[in-house]
């Protein structure tokens, strides 16, 4: 879908095309383009009315691409990721969203799904002022609401971090599966947040001519939260790897756990079963003073002692 702004004579309308007048030089108008999941027929516009580089378009129209931002003459290539969670959402899915920013315009090419930037066309359509400020003014508004955005998110990752790692300890094996789907999960965040840091740093810094000092500090704060959102999700990293270790101890030690009381057991009945098996013979043994009557009741009392001492040995050894 194509929705085009501009802003003139200090109105805003939601027109149908971009015309060729209104990026001219000397025009004074001001034009965001926003491509939601577009078309091949929409696609179009980025080479044939904007002449972007045709690598900008490629990188614009392919699935996935890392944040970066590249200056070309005239204008800066942006990609940034966006993530929208909503109150059901648990794990980390984020969409890039790739940026045009020109002179007096702003093109963004998405994939139809940011919430951030449908929120932003329905502010656009009932305030002037948005356009009015500028596309680098338009451009900060859109980059600070997708990071605002990571917030929820991040706390619910560490909502559940929180949660494993009191489970950590109980040695269940089927907490592994949760442990590394959440490593993924991390991994994934820490490999968008680093390169969308240092991306947005580079505005914040006014490496470029089309940002104005004003705007590099608007910038710096955006690049702010950035910065405690990468080291939170490094945090989330080490936290997440000592789960996973912590519950790995755990099971072992639940195990070596299992292996001594079997063991104990299983000593214990050693000179049981030999005792048994020799009082089980066919063949004349000894008796036990009292007649044949009372003769499973010796057996089972030695049986009874012998037990009883393993285990004061064991105990006094600190061996259980």
């Amino acid at each position: 879908m194509l929705n085009v702004y501009v802003h003139r004579d200090g109105q805003t309308a939601h027109v149908d095309r971009v015309e060729p007048e209104w990026l001219d030089p000397s025009s004074r108008a001001t034009l965001w383009v926003d491509l939601a999941a577009p078309t091949e027929q929409e696609r179009r516009v980025l080479s044939d009315v904007f002449t972007f580089h045709p690598l900008a378009v490629e990188d614009a129209t392919s699935a996935l691409q890392f944040p970066k931002i590249e200056p070309y003459q005239g204008y800066l290539y942006l990609v940034l990721h966006g993530i929208d969670a909503t109150p059901k959402q648990t794990q980390f899915a984020s969409r890039d969203i790739d940026f045009f920013l020109g002179r007096n315009y702003l093109v963004t090419v998405h994939d139809g799904q940011s919430r951030s930037l449908a929120e932003m066309r329905d502010v656009c359509s009932r305030h002037e002022h948005i356009l009015a400020d500028g596309p680098v003014a338009l451009l900060h508004r859109i980059v600070d609401a997708i990071v605002d955005n990571y917030r929820p998110l991040i706390e619910q990752i560490e909502d559940r971090i929180g949660k494993l790692e009191e489970e950590a300890f109980t040695g269940r094996e089927r907490l592994a599966p949760q442990v590394m789907k959440l490593k993924r999960e991390v991994s994934a965040m820490r490999r968008v947040l680093i390169p969308q840091r240092d991306a947005i740093g580079r505005l914040a810094r006014r490496e470029f001519a089309a940002i104005s000092d004003e705007m590099a500090y608007r910038f710096r704060d955006v690049y702010d939260h950035v910065v405690r959102l990468t080291e939170e999700a490094i945090l989330f990293q080490d936290r997440v790897t000592g789960i996973f270790e912590v519950n790995l101890s755990a099971v072992s030690h639940r195990l070596n756990q299992i292996m001594k009381l079997l063991t104990v057991m299983s000593t214990i009945f050693l000179p049981l079963t030999v005792l048994t098996g020799m009082w089980g013979m066919n063949i004349p043994l000894p008796h036990f003073p009292g007649g044949d009557n009372v003769q499973f009741l010796w057996v089972g009392g030695i049986m009874v002692a012998i037990g009883l001492a393993m285990l004061a040995v064991f105990r006094r050894n600190r061996w259980i």
